[in-house]
C-alpha cells in the first residue's frame, strides 16, 4: 500500500510541476493561451500574477515530494497536510476559475488522501 500511496503522491507532484511550468514559463505562449483559454493581451497583462500562482504550485509539488521522502512518523502528517492543501486549492479553483480543475487537481488529491488514510 505504501508504494501505491507514494506513486499517487508522485503523480500529483508531477502534475503540479507541470502546472507551475505552464504558469511561470508558458503562460503567454500558444500552449498556455490554449490551456487556460485566455487571449494574448490578457496573458501579457497577467503574466506576473500567473508566475506568482505558478510558484505556489511549485511549493505544493515540493511539499508532496518531501512527504514521499520524509521518514516516519512525519511523512504521514506531511502527506495529509499537502494533499489537503491541494484538495482545497482544487475545490476553490473549480468554484472560482474552471470546473476542469476539480478533475485535474482536486479529484486526484482526494483519491490519494483516501489511500493515505486507509
Amino acid at each position: 500500500m505504501h508504494i501505491i500511496q507514494n506513486a499517487a503522491l508522485f503523480f500529483i507532484a508531477i502534475i503540479h510541476v507541470w502546472i507551475m511550468y505552464l504558469e511561470m514559463v508558458l503562460w503567454t505562449k500558444p500552449i498556455g493561451l490554449k490551456t487556460f483559454r485566455i487571449d494574448a493581451e490578457f496573458a501579457q497583462r497577467s503574466a506576473s500574477l500567473a508566475k506568482n500562482q505558478g510558484l505556489y504550485n511549485g511549493f505544493l509539488a515540493a511539499g508532496l515530494f518531501w512527504s514521499i521522502l520524509a521518514a516516519d512518523p512525519i511523512n504521514f502528517q506531511l502527506k495529509v497536510f499537502f494533499l489537503s492543501c491541494v484538495l482545497v486549492a482544487g475545490i476553490y479553483g473549480a468554484l472560482t476559475a474552471s470546473k476542469k480543475i476539480l478533475y485535474v487537481q482536486a479529484l486526484p488529491a482526494l483519491i490519494a488522501l483516501i489511500l493515505v488514510l486507509i
